[in-house]
């Protein structure tokens, strides 16, 4: 083991940090030291001081990741967890307002201070404050971005370019990030500001606060054209804050980002229609997109999902307030609309549910919910669907430790939609395996959990997930849409990738980090 740093805030790793050995992937395991900063300048310091003793260093934030990304590997766990505070705001030349904040701010804690326009303003400057004037006088905003866990923080969404629901209208992450500060491995630090650094072609040129120029060029590979959080953001002439973006913590430390802000609709109604088959909703996706106005969400839930919510609902009195399910429900269709008043939206919602009747749904079987109480019960339905998978798991685990959670993350072109729900069908029908389906069926991603009973079961649905990835690649989609790589799908990025783009993400990581000691194991292990 390496010697103890004689400075604050770096401090052994005990018992007492258990906690910090893990992320929701269920995945556990090893540290050294720990450190919560409460700054940047305490975040460089702690990069200087394990540089001095070549620690490996693992980023932590909310630790909701399901890839064991924020899982150490031995070394230094720097938590960002203190660094919480929103710390100013500005308006942009284009009049749209964004807000600077630290890595450790929590997406739900963020969304409550939007909602009631209630910041804690010490420190900020003039211009912050006048800025923020405005916009509490212009309207009432929001953070567009919405994972399904909103523990989430700032930090941890910006390191694997997480998205949600409203992806299929508002985009992921990266949509909404104006500008980054980075603290890199030797703890000297990049000011990344939208449309002021980019690359020429694939080479680009950097320069740190102490001088140093880092310049090479960005991978060759070519991204596919879907929703994609898998390896290093990659393009001709891209603008060089979204290579940090979805890096998952390999490239450099996000001690600070600027969000951009979205205004909040007038209207917002969310629409369930129940169909009649899986082949209905999927065609009925189809026809949805196609129409002048695009719903903000679109999701999905098929037979397993909801016959999984009726039995916990039936044993767990933390389902008792979801809505009563009855059994001709079949598989369904989720859709929200955002508009400036309720006509605009209610004609959107009906040319939607006209779509649906028009492949096969009888437009009887649907909830409706156009105010904020019903809309929040609504999402809540949707937001129970992982968390009885997670149930089941955990139950099942108590036989079998070796079980865990198995859920794709991959999408496809829209020309692909119905060749990989058939994909996925055959797969199971002929493995046995019982799984549930749900998720952003708007984005051609929906989420695969397979759900085995034994170590045998899993190794079986491991081995059925690799060949899925395998036909999702060839389709020209992608082995992770939004959860990102982390340390348990290495082999799935070279499988999409290549080899020889693996290890070009390998050199570019090596530019900013020559001793590879960022978040290591994370899309790659180290040469």
């Amino acid at each position: 083991m390496a010697r103890v740093p004689d400075n604050p805030p770096i401090r052994p790793f005990d018992d007492s940090c258990a906690d910090y050995l893990r992320d929701e992937s269920r995945a556990v395991g090893t540290a050294d030291f720990i450190s919560f900063p409460h700054t940047a300048c305490e975040v460089r310091d702690v990069l200087r001081q394990t540089g001095a003793t070549g620690a490996a260093v693992t980023l932590q934030g909310g630790r909701t990741g399901i890839v064991s990304g924020a899982v150490p590997r031995g070394g230094h766990v720097l938590n960002l967890s203190r660094m919480n505070r929103v710390t100013g705001c500005r308006r942009l030349s284009d009049g749209r307002f964004t807000l600077a904040v630290e890595p450790g701010v929590v997406l739900a804690g963020l969304n409550r201070m939007l909602e009631q326009a209630d910041f804690d303003t010490a420190g900020w400057n003039d211009g912050a404050l006048r800025a923020l004037a405005q916009m509490k006088q212009t309207g009432r905003f929001f953070f567009a971005p919405d994972p399904t866990e909103t523990s989430a923080t700032i930090g941890g969404m910006v390191a694997c370019n997480a998205s949600g629901a409203r992806t299929f209208g508002c985009g992921p992450t990266r949509s909404h990030v104006h500008g980054l500060t980075v603290a890199l491995a030797d703890g000297s630090q990049l000011r990344l500001v939208r449309g002021d650094h980019r690359a020429e072609g694939r080479r680009f040129r950097l320069i740190t606060d102490a001088g140093r120029v880092i310049e090479g060029a960005l991978p060759s590979y070519r991204m596919p054209a879907v929703k994609n959080a898998a390896g290093y953001h990659a393009s001709d002439d891209m603008d060089l804050v979204d290579l940090f973006i979805g890096s998952e913590g390999t490239l450099g430390v996000v001690t600070g980002v600027d969000i951009v802000l979205t205004p909040r609709p007038a209207a917002v109604w969310g629409v369930t229609m129940f169909m009649p088959s899986e082949e209905s909703a999927v065609r009925c996706v189809g026809v949805i997109r196609g129409l002048p106005v695009r719903p903000v969400a679109m999701e999905y839930f098929d037979a397993g999902a909801l016959d999984l919510l009726r039995r916990q609902k039936a044993v767990n009195p933390a389902f008792a307030q979801l809505p009563d399910l009855p059994a001709g429900f079949i598989c369904a269709l989720y859709c929200e609309y955002h508009g400036g008043g309720e006509d605009a939206v209610s004609e959107a919602v009906e040319a939607a549910a006209e779509a649906a009747a028009s492949q096969g749904w009888d437009g009887e079987a649907s909830w409706l919910a156009s105010d904020g109480r019903e809309l929040a019960r609504m999402k809540a339905f949707r937001h129970a669907v992982p968390e009885a998978v997670n149930l089941t798991i955990d139950e099942r685990r108590r036989s079998d430790q070796s079980i865990t959670k198995l859920g794709t993350d991959m999408a496809v072109p829209d020309a692909a939609l119905s060749r990989v729900m058939a994909l996925y069908r055959g797969g199971l029908a002929a493995s046995g395996l019982e799984a549930v389906v749900f998720g952003h069926i708007g984005n051609n991603h929906v989420h695969v959990n397979i759900l085995p009973r034994s170590a045998g079961q899993y190794d079986d649905g491991k081995r059925l997930y690799r060949a899925w990835a395998v036909e999702v690649v060839a389709m020209g989609g992608t082995v992770a849409a939004e959860h990102g790589i982390g340390k348990l799908k290495r082999e799935f990025l070279e499988l999409m990738y290549g080899r020889e783009a693996v290890g070009e993400m390998r050199g570019l990581k090596r530019l900013f980090d020559p001793d590879m000691r960022l978040n290591p194991g994370n899309l790659f292990e180290p040469a």
